[in-house]
């Protein structure tokens, strides 16, 4: 299959495609954004509590 061919092709099933309706895109943008926002929020609480008691158990076994 040559590049041109190819390239029609895409063109092609890129026409077939239903897109979602503008509604229905920003719920999922939203639910995505909230969910990244979760997401980001508990990683840094459990990277504090971790860095938290890794320094706690240096300080209760001498280390620096």
């Amino acid at each position: 299959m040559g590049p041109i061919k190819y390239t029609k092709e895409v063109v092609k099933e890129g026409r077939r495609i239903r897109w979602p309706k503008r509604e229905d895109l920003v719920k999922t943008v939203i639910v995505v954004v909230i969910i990244a926002a979760f997401a980001a929020l508990f990683l840094s609480l459990e990277d504090l509590t971790a860095g938290s008691l890794i320094s706690q158990l240096r300080n209760a076994f001498g280390g620096k």
